[in-house]
């Protein structure tokens, strides 16, 4: 019985100091995520320059999508990707919160993004320590 009791005790210590490892984890696969869809996004406005500029025309994308601000299962970027991002509420998503601002949640903060149709920008604020993960 002693023995049980011995091994259900390091359980619980081996659990106390592997859940929190599993937590930082999960959040660096999210900010992981999240870089890979700015750079993604970024390449795809760039592209659509490119093109434009192959058929006589200096403009970036006026819009890059037409979805609903503020909703779910909205499909984002479509207008620049092949494959649109679908808006959700929650870590590690996307959602577009007006015209030209989206926001993508880490740990539960929203670090937003601005387009710039007259030259292509799209990016965030830079004193946000998200921001600075996410274009790293």
């Amino acid at each position: 019985m002693l023995e049980l009791i011995f091994v259900i005790v390091v359980i619980g210590i081996l659990a106390g100091v592997a859940l929190p490892k599993l937590w930082v984890t999960r959040d660096d696969a999210i900010i992981s995520k999240g870089r890979s869809e700015v750079a993604t996004i970024r390449s795809a406005i760039s592209t659509q320059h490119q093109t434009a500029l192959l058929e006589g025309n200096t403009s970036y994308p006026a819009t890059l999508d037409s979805a609903t601000a503020n909703a779910e299962n909205q499909p984002l970027f479509n207008n620049v990707l092949d494959y649109p991002i679908y808006s959700k509420d929650a870590d590690g998503h996307w959602m577009k919160t007006d015209d030209t601002q989206y926001s993508f949640k880490v740990q539960g903060q929203d670090v937003t993004f601005t387009y710039t149709p007259a030259t292509g920008h799209f990016d965030c604020d830079h004193t946000n320590t998200n921001c600075q993960q996410l274009t790293h």
